[in-house]
């Protein structure tokens, strides 16, 4: 098994131990020979984790792949709007890309980077790490060998968690679509690759309604301040208390463990401190720059007639996803660790227990191994997903989004796409 060398642009919590991280358990398969990140303690941290050396580390992107190729793969890991440029150049220069979801926040750079990896022959495969997870393989598995006949409708819940949500989408940096990305696409874009995946057919139409409902100044509790250590008169009864979720842990003890490092490198407790005064995620979720909605549904017909509804909530305790799909021949229920497969015509039911594993179920390290795997053996082949994929399931999520703007009106997705398409054929004219 010959080697891959590749560059991580972006040291982030995806970059670095999600993806990167494959190169140091599997080191025969893969090598991480440069970096590039901006904020100075990560990118040393990564550097000396898989022994870089200082001139092939780099605080932008841009002196990195503009020098002649230096490896066979870009992991492309920057936040939602970072990724056009980088992954645009990286495709002139001969990579092939591993970038993280979603594609980008502009349905037309999505459509430019699908036809850029086809025009320039490299393999881009997007981080739709769900498609590699052992729950929702058995479930394909299961809808491919016909054992619920043909799929009729799908209900997907996302239930995001109420510790998740005002991390990550109220104080933290997917909190503003104009700076990231709407909801439905930061989060949920991963629901929208699994029910294209899933149900194998064109999404034709799709009507949406959401909003944000509870995390903004009209319901900031009296007596509440702008950071809830500064002396905030209802700190010790909210549920959504800073202090609580990163330093005694009484949410989810996971924050002390992995989300403080997003506002401060030292995990003491002085440090946190500190963090919690001076970064966003000590703010009141109440009164921060949040833009992004709490909760959305989204209905969805596909061209055989089948329909799917899917459904993004931040208000409940554990983070997790259940989806039910419903056959002419049976049914198929999932979430956590457990499938249940019924047979309509014996009543049999089948139970399959997944095991546990970290990194997303241990989708993060297979969907690795499956890129490797297609890199070394690529001939023009398309991974299982690819950049033409994920365009497929981001224009879902775009349609939606537009809905949800639109009061709820239904989004025809062929004129959807169509409208996009000649705006970018007018642009480059």
């Amino acid at each position: 098994m010959d080697q891959l060398t590749a560059v991580l642009i972006g040291a982030g919590g995806r970059g670095f131990h999600s993806y990167a991280s494959y190169a140091l358990d599997f080191p025969h398969e893969l090598k991480i020979v440069a970096v590039a990140e901006p904020n100075a303690s990560r990118r040393a941290s990564f550097a000396e984790a898989h022994g870089i050396p200082e001139q092939s580390c780099y605080e932008s992107w841009e002196p990195l792949l503009e020098q002649s190729p230096v490896a066979d793969i870009a992991l492309i890991c920057t936040q939602d709007r970072m990724h056009f440029e980088p992954v645009m150049l990286a495709l002139k220069q001969k990579y092939h890309v591993l970038l993280e979801k979603p594609m980008s926040p502009s349905p037309m750079e999505c459509i430019q980077i699908e036809r850029a990896a086809k025009e320039n022959g490299r393999l881009l495969t997007v981080c739709h790490v769900m498609r590699y997870a052992p729950l929702w393989s058995v479930i394909k598995r299961f809808i491919d060998e016909g054992k619920i006949g043909q799929i009729v409708s799908i209900q997907l819940n996302e239930n995001v968690g109420y510790w998740h949500i005002a991390h990550s989408f109220v104080r933290g940096p997917w909190n503003n679509s104009d700076t990231s990305s709407p909801m439905i696409l930061a989060k949920s874009c991963h629901d929208m690759d699994m029910l294209a995946w899933l149900m194998d057919q064109p999404c034709t139409r799709v009507s949406s309604f959401g909003s944000l409902m509870h995390f903004h100044s009209g319901n900031a509790p009296e007596g509440s301040t702008d950071f809830c250590i500064d002396g905030c008169a209802v700190e010790a009864t909210c549920p959504y208390s800073a202090p609580r979720f990163y330093l005694s842990g009484e949410g989810k003890s996971f924050y002390s463990k992995y989300f403080t490092n997003d506002f401060t490198g030292e995990p003491s407790r002085d440090k946190i401190v500190q963090g919690l005064r001076e970064s966003s995620y000590g703010r009141c979720v109440y009164k921060s720059d949040n833009n992004v909605v709490d909760h959305q549904v989204v209905n969805m017909e596909f061209a055989n007639g089948a329909t799917a509804t899917f459904s993004m909530c931040g208000f409940t305790l554990e983070p997790q996803r259940v989806i039910q799909i419903m056959g002419t021949k049976g049914e198929i229920r999932g979430q956590d660790d457990q499938i249940v497969l019924r047979d309509f015509l014996t009543h049999e039911e089948t139970r399959v227990a997944i095991p546990h594993q970290t990194g997303h179920d241990g989708a993060d390290k297979a969907i690795m191994r499956n890129y490797l795997h297609e890199v070394r053996h690529y001939h023009g082949q398309e991974s299982r997903s690819s950049a033409s994929a994920s365009v497929q399931s981001h224009m879902m999520a775009f349609a939606a989004e537009q809905s949800r703007l639109r009061k709820g009106a239904s989004i025809e997705l062929a004129e959807f796409y169509d409208e996009i398409a000649e705006s970018f054929t007018q642009v480059g004219r």
